[in-house]
């Protein structure tokens, strides 16, 4: 049983936490030309379904901005139906993800690419709040607010964001953020004053979100169409899911559940695509604010899509009061506490090349978006791991009373230290019999066999015999020219698989 003070606690982080989605949902919304109720009904729907069934309770998912981007090209030119039909195809995928169980794999992600993706993301937040202090100009192009409403709103920015980090020093008992956008609210509403406000993006008002199969040609056409979009959006809204699950699990030192978090976000974008809504994936922004306020259970989740659904339904004219600096104020306060400070103390004290892997990733999440920028810091760290081993393979000899010389190797022998571990060989001035001991090394790939493979042939052409001993049956099995020269000792020998073609 949940006590009253953690049902208190999740009932008022929910209702914050909706509260803060609202601008968030209509700009999406609006950013991927679609009405503001198609991203507040996905908003509704992937918070409901992911809380209720997901592998991260406390993790908040809705509408992203990283989907809208890439929705905004397949509206303008095929139509809002046939996003509906992309996102629920991106659903399909996801639980396809799911099934095969490869959630796993999102551990694999390197702590720099985490830290990278950590503050890229908190960039991103903070960066996207300044969109909001710009109005439609003469032309109907956006341009900076000035003069006396540009002050009225940073100075309401300015006042949220004090009431958050002071209002704990008197009492934890509310949710300061929820404090800060209430008394803002009640300050330019009783002093009447006249600044930008929810309602200025777009009314919110409407009613159930209704059944409708995507009114499209289902046939080979139309899914060649909504394919790519439906592979790009579901691979970002994954890794978009996952590595917030990973972060929040290091905040909370617990331990969520990728393959379900993985099934419980496609099943929410096939409903979402099947009830008129934009797609969705886990919001950094608000699970920050809901782990911060201590929400860590599944009813915060589902209390904040109820919320959001009551907005729609009873309280538009209301919520469209809500003065948007108080949400700005929040944001930037969510992006401030996102960002890993903490950092910066990691120059000079870690590789460079983690460093330089932090900062590629959180630039990249900037320029262009999470996945790339995910992709890009893997293959990186993939290739500096690499690099350092490749240079970990030691060859060290010794000459025998019998007159035999002995080379021992130390380290991992693949695609990158092949060519390493070859040059340290010079048959020519080895004696009539070698022996090349791998007990302290690994042969990993096909690449690292070929090299053995080629040494055998090199000793060969030296007229030297050479014997090599502890190699895995693996490597026995793969063995070509140099197979007749293995010493097979089943006692001795190491068991360990090598990666290549024949052996799967």
């Amino acid at each position: 049983m949940m006590s009253p003070a953690v049902l208190k606690t999740n009932l008022l982080s929910g209702l914050t936490v909706a509260l803060a989605m609202v601008p968030e949902a209509i700009a999406f919304a609006l950013v991927a030309q679609v009405s503001p109720l198609t991203g507040l009904y996905a908003a509704f729907i992937v918070a409901l379904i992911t809380s209720m069934f997901g592998g991260r309770p406390g993790m908040i998912s809705g509408a992203t901005g990283a989907l809208a981007v890439v929705m905004v090209s397949l509206v303008m030119s095929h139509g809002v139906q046939y996003l509906f039909a992309a996102v629920v195809l991106m659903g399909l995928f996801q639980l396809l993800f799911a099934a095969c169980r490869l959630g796993k794999f999102i551990r694999m992600v390197p702590h720099p690419v985490m830290l990278g993706f950590v503050n890229g993301l908190a960039i991103v937040i903070f960066l996207a709040q300044f969109g909001h202090f710009k109005v439609a100009g003469a032309d109907g192009e956006p341009v900076w607010m000035s003069g006396m409403p540009l002050y009225l709103m940073i100075g309401l920015t300015a006042l949220t964001v004090a009431i958050i980090y002071l209002f704990p020093r008197l009492t934890k008992a509310v949710p300061a953020t929820l404090v800060a956008i209430v008394a803002v609210s009640l300050l330019t509403l009783g002093l009447d004053i006249d600044t930008r406000t929810v309602g200025d993006l777009g009314s919110i008002a409407g009613g159930l979100p209704n059944f409708q199969v995507p009114a499209v040609p289902w046939n080979l056409d139309t899914l060649m169409v909504i394919l790519p979009y439906s592979l790009i959006l579901a691979a970002i809204g994954l890794i978009e899911s996952l590595l917030t699950l990973n972060l929040i699990d290091d905040m909370t030192e617990t331990r969520g559940r990728p393959n379900r978090e993985s099934a419980a976000q496609g099943a929410a974008n096939v409903v979402t695509g099947f009830f008129g809504g934009m797609g969705g994936c886990a919001m950094i922004g608000q699970s920050m604010i809901n782990v911060g306020n201590g929400a860590l259970h599944r009813l915060s989740g589902v209390a904040t899509a109820l919320f959001l659904l009551s907005f729609i339904l009873f309280g538009s004219s209301l919520i469209e009061q809500i003065p948007l600096a108080a949400l700005i104020g929040v944001m930037f306060v969510v992006a401030e506490k996102t960002f890993e400070w903490g950092s910066f103390r990691l120059f000079g004290k870690v590789p460079p090349s983690d460093v330089l892997v932090g900062l590629l990733v959180a630039a990249v999440t900037v320029a262009v978006d999470l996945a790339a920028a995910v992709v890009v810091g893997v293959i990186v760290s993939a290739l500096v791991f690499a690099w350092e081993h490749a240079k970990q393979v030691r060859v060290t000899s010794r000459d025998m009373p019998d007159g035999r010389k002995v080379y021992e190797v130390e380290g991992t022998v693949f695609f990158a230290s092949a060519a390493n571990f070859s040059q340290q060989f010079v048959p020519r001035d080895d004696p009539e019999r070698v022996e090349i001991d791998f007990r302290n090394a690994k042969l990993m790939d096909h690449s690292a066999i070929e090299a053995v493979n080629a040494l055998a042939e090199r000793y060969q052409r030296a007229g030297k015999h050479v014997s090599l001993r502890h190699l895995s049956p693996d490597c026995t099995e793969l063995m070509d020219k140099a197979r007749r020269m293995i010493i097979v000792d089943y006692h001795e020998d190491p068991r360990y698989h090598v990666a290549d073609d024949k052996l799967a």
